[in-house]
């Protein structure tokens, strides 16, 4: 990548105060905690309240990321909101943020790429800022996915969280910030994880309420084989891109789907359990929100030095797929 140097400048989450736990779920449909904790490694997970909206929890994580950045929300220029769980149809999320921040001189879009939402909104900052088109880009990553989640599907119910992760993108020193993206994408999956009710293919009616139509559809085999695959995958090629080694990766922050595919993607990259970032056991899979999340973790935990050499990588419905390689 050519041109200024972009890396992110402050970071910040937020996870609401309810936790769903796999006891209480125990009573909701026929699983176990053990069950759960196996296949997933998935301990709890946590549901806004009701009168919060993927927005509220946007502009909580935003207050903290712009905090961190030592900016304010008047110096923004654009703010990219990556979500599959809008406030409604439109306006967007994230104009809906732009209002709440008093960000007024800041365009605003979402970006509909499910749980690799936030690497192509990263993707698509990085470069505006590369180009010397803005200075300061706000991307969030943000989710009620209880809202989708259909709490009678034993294969889904255990996995969907609600959060939001945000961070501020800035012109950093050379040698740090953002050295590779690739980002992918296979139409022809798009059956295997979906939401196809509420559309202009299935429009909302009384019947599609019925079937059960606007909640979250996965086949979950089909979508853990192409996880395991594509995760390694992309990570290796994103490090390619950079020049870099497996070896020189001091920390892995991957998509909080599934324990499984997370160890699957350290086997691929020769790292240790301790390189990777870890915390779907509190939070489940808060699609595009669980990279942010886990990203303003370890920097909480300072787990994170200046000069680290840090991954991000993901997968979705679509399906698509995303990884970076950035210098901290």
């Amino acid at each position: 990548m050519n041109g200024i140097s972009v890396g992110i400048l402050g970071t910040g989450k937020y996870v609401p105060d309810r936790r769903l736990t796999n006891q209480e779920l125990e009573q909701m449909v026929e699983t176990n905690d053990e069950w759960i904790v196996t296949r997933t490694g998935i301990r709890e997970r946590r549901i806004a309240a009701p009168e919060q909206a993927t927005s509220d929890l946007a502009y909580e994580a935003s207050i903290l990321a712009l905090q961190a950045a030592g900016i304010t929300a008047d110096e923004l220029d654009l703010i990219i909101v990556a979500t599959i769980t809008p406030d409604m149809f439109f306006p967007s999320t994230a104009c809906l943020l732009q209002e709440k921040l008093g960000a007024k001189k800041a365009a605003a879009f979402d970006l509909s790429a499910a749980c690799s939402g936030f690497i192509y909104g990263l993707a698509n900052g990085t470069g505006l800022i590369a180009t010397g088109m803005y200075r300061h880009v706000l991307v969030v990553g943000a989710e009620c996915l209880s809202r989708i989640t259909d709490y009678t599907d034993r294969n889904t119910a255990i996995l969907f969280g609600d959060g939001a992760g945000a961070v501020v993108l800035g012109q950093v020193p050379e040698g740090r910030g953002f050295k590779s993206f690739k980002l992918g994408a296979d139409g022809a999956g798009g059956d295997l994880l979906r939401i196809c009710g509420g559309g202009s293919r299935y429009p909302s009616t009384e019947q599609s309420v019925t079937d059960r139509r606007h909640f979250i559809e996965m086949n979950g085999r089909d979508v853990f084989k192409f996880a395991v695959r594509i995760m390694g995958s992309a990570a290796e090629e994103a490090l390619a891109e950079a020049g870099l080694e497996k070896s020189d990766i001091d920390l892995l922050i991957p998509h909080q789907a599934n324990i499984r595919i997370i160890q699957s993607a350290l086997e691929r990259l020769d790292l240790p359990e301790e390189k990777a970032m870890i915390n779907l056991d509190r939070y489940g899979n808060v699609s595009a929100g669980s990279i942010p999340i886990a990203l303003a973790e370890a920097v909480e935990q300072n787990r994170v030095k200046e000069g680290d050499t840090l991954v991000l990588v993901g997968f979705g419905g679509g399906l698509t797929w995303g990884a970076s390689v950035l210098v901290w």
